[in-house]
């Protein structure tokens, strides 16, 4: 592909959760603003209004409007940018070339107006399988479904779609979707743990030399927690001295934490909550001998490229799409979905800590791409999209909109 070289764009990045939320699409968000604005790009994220701390250290402009936490899920917050009289004012004045929706809600939505309004490209990027959140949601098939062809509908609309990975891209194909698309993955940040920030996290939960088997996400069933807590149980009773760190907050902390004590757990398994400094969460991934991510859900998990970054292996389910990137006891652990595989694959990785770091080493090096090399395809497909962007078609609606 040729390399776009031109004058610096002015982009918006808009997404439903971003700082302080570190989940996967905030910190992709995240690291698209950091990155393009390094290379000297004008960058805009617009998002929902939360807590993120002092905004002079930020290389980007963030244009946040009213929002509300989300019911079944605390952590997050939500919101409607159209009925933000301030937002409206603050976003009319910042001038963008194209815009980049990260999810199809509310933010993706506001990326849709904007790029009718303006008359300019919208990129759309697919990360997640929607449909499972709101069939866990409603309880319906015929709800879900309906969610789902809304989400298609959104896809359509905007002039190029972005999946993660193939898994993702065959989701969003698996929807209905029919138009173009194109895969392009996620980067991580290349960093070194903090020694201060591992001794603290060993002081503060005790962990002395004991291994530590982590998960990182939400706590929600749906991201295969049992099949984690049964193996761990069955490590327990085999009389394996471990320690197991569930990092996040969900819907189901509650549920989960009743399991850990039905499973008898409570001396060995914790629930740390939401853990927004991200230097402890990497010392959370540096200090585990194992990342156990068993989830059935997700496509191409940004934890595991974080948990490589930092030198620990990653134990997936066989054939999962989060496995994709996993080549077994080379770059990582894969086990079948039952609890007594996954309990054999983590004994063995626990018996043998020499090889798994060595394995740990081996994920390190193949599986992070820096996001500098990422920006460079980003770069030239916005470069792309305008260069080739012959005009939007907005609708009576948007047409009448005369207020930004």
């Amino acid at each position: 592909m040729e390399t776009f070289n031109a004058a610096p764009l002015r982009i918006g990045q808009f997404s439903d959760t971003f700082l302080p939320i570190v989940d996967g699409v905030g910190r992709v968000v995240h690291a698209y603003a950091i990155e393009l604005s390094r290379l000297g790009h004008q960058v805009s994220v617009v998002a929902a209004m939360d807590n993120t701390g002092h905004r002079g250290n930020y290389p980007f402009e963030l244009i946040d409007y009213i929002s509300y936490r989300v019911p079944t899920s605390p952590q997050y917050r939500t919101g409607t940018p159209v009925n933000d009289v301030h937002y409206r004012k603050r976003v009319a004045m910042v001038p963008l070339d194209i815009v980049h929706a990260h999810a199809p809600f509310g933010a993706g939505r506001e990326a849709l107006r904007l790029a009718n309004r303006r008359n300019i490209p919208l990129i759309g990027s697919f990360h997640s399988k929607y449909y499972d959140d709101f069939y866990k949601a409603t309880k319906s098939e015929a709800l879900a479904r309906l969610v789902v062809a809304n989400i298609v509908a959104f896809y359509e609309k905007c002039d190029d779609v972005w999946a993660v990975s193939e898994a993702t891209a065959q989701v969003l194909r698996d929807y209905g979707y029919t138009g173009t698309l194109h895969v392009m993955p996620n980067g991580v940040s290349l960093r070194q743990p903090n020694p201060a920030a591992i001794k603290k996290l060993e002081e503060d939960y005790r962990l002395g030399d004991l291994p530590l088997l982590l998960f990182a996400g939400q706590i929600n069933w749906k991201k295969n927690l049992l099949r984690v807590l049964e193996a761990a149980a069955l490590l327990n009773r085999q009389g394996q001295a471990f320690r197991l760190m569930l990092a996040g907050m969900g819907p189901d902390m509650d549920e989960v934490q009743q399991k850990i004590r039905a499973f008898g757990l409570e001396s060995c398994a914790i629930i740390t909550g939401h853990i927004a400094d991200a230097v402890v969460l990497d010392a959370l991934y540096a200090r585990a001998c194992l990342f156990v991510f068993p989830s059935l859900y997700d496509n191409a998990p940004m934890v595991v490229r974080e948990a490589a970054v930092l030198g620990t292996p990653s134990v997936l389910v066989a054939g999962s799409d989060a496995a994709e990137i996993i080549q077994d006891k080379q770059n990582g652990f894969l086990c079948r979905d039952s609890a007594e595989d996954l309990c054999k694959v983590l004994k063995g990785a626990l018996d043998d800590p020499e090889g798994t770091r060595r394995i740990g080493l081996a994920a390190q090096a193949s599986i992070p791409i820096p996001w500098s090399q990422i920006m460079t395809q980003v770069v030239d497909g916005y470069g792309r999209n305008l260069q080739n962007f012959s005009g939007r078609k907005p609708s009576r609606r948007m047409a009448e909109d005369s207020n930004e």
